[in-house]
């Protein structure tokens, strides 16, 4: 659907061509499906600074080679935070052109890791819109579509949100799983599975995504939790 849809983005005027009109992804759809900060102003200039810390991405065997090589026990320490943001923000929102463990990331995992704010879901708005500019030139030259760096997550999700009625998929019947052990038993009045609490969670379990269901409502989970227990303290 993403690549058909692809054939109605207009690189003039940066919008979809659909025959109800002109749409496009914005900083208001962002924060509604992601919750990613939109507003803050970004003095830092992230991408011109140069990580202090040293992370061996090459010949690492992957992400799985990158978590074993920084995966520690006892308490998580600044650097070991840093780490696992610079995966988070390469492997998971931005989706690197390597699809492998990069440092081009890791400025702004330091950043995060010591409590500044970043506006990720401008950053997120502005990738997504280079990703369609790219698919949209390739489609013109009749060049295949390779891995291109950005987020095509965030295109479906924004997608599927816009289309939810045609595609006969109703947001609030959806279910979002638990963020429990895998080990954890149910009792017979239990459901592993819940009604979800925002459009992030809703739009996320979306069809064709049963694979993953689980692992992404882990993720989410965790994600979030750890956010606002951060927040609080």
């Amino acid at each position: 659907m993403m690549i058909i849809d692809t054939y109605f983005w207009s690189d003039n005027i940066n919008a979809f061509i659909f025959g109800h009109g002109l749409v496009a992804p914005t900083l208001a759809d962002v924060y509604m499906l992601t919750g990613l900060d939109i507003s803050t102003v970004d003095d830092s200039l992230t991408y011109n600074r140069r990580a202090e810390y040293k992370v061996n991405t090459r010949n690492i065997g992957g992400w799985t080679g990158y978590i074993e090589e920084y995966q520690k026990t006892g308490s998580v320490g600044q650097r070991e935070h840093a780490i696992f943001l610079n995966m988070w923000l390469d492997k998971f929102i931005f989706c690197g052109r390597s699809v492998g463990p990069t440092s081009v990331y890791l400025a702004a995992a330091k950043l995060l890791a010591n409590g500044v704010r970043l506006p990720l879901g401008q950053y997120l708005l502005s990738s997504a819109y280079h990703l369609l500019h790219q698919v949209s030139q390739k489609l013109i030259l009749g060049e295949p579509i390779s891995n291109s760096v950005s987020p095509w997550w965030f295109i479906n999700m924004w997608l599927n949100a816009y289309m939810h009625k045609r595609l006969q998929w109703n947001f609030f019947t959806q279910q979002f799983p638990w963020g429990i052990a895998e080990d954890y038993e149910l009792a017979d009045d239990e459901l592993a599975t819940r009604s979800p609490l925002n459009f992030s969670e809703a739009i996320i379990v979306l069809p064709g995504t049963k694979v993953n269901e689980n692992q992404i409502g882990r993720f989410f989970h965790t994600f979030y939790n750890g956010l606002s227990r951060e927040h609080q303290a």
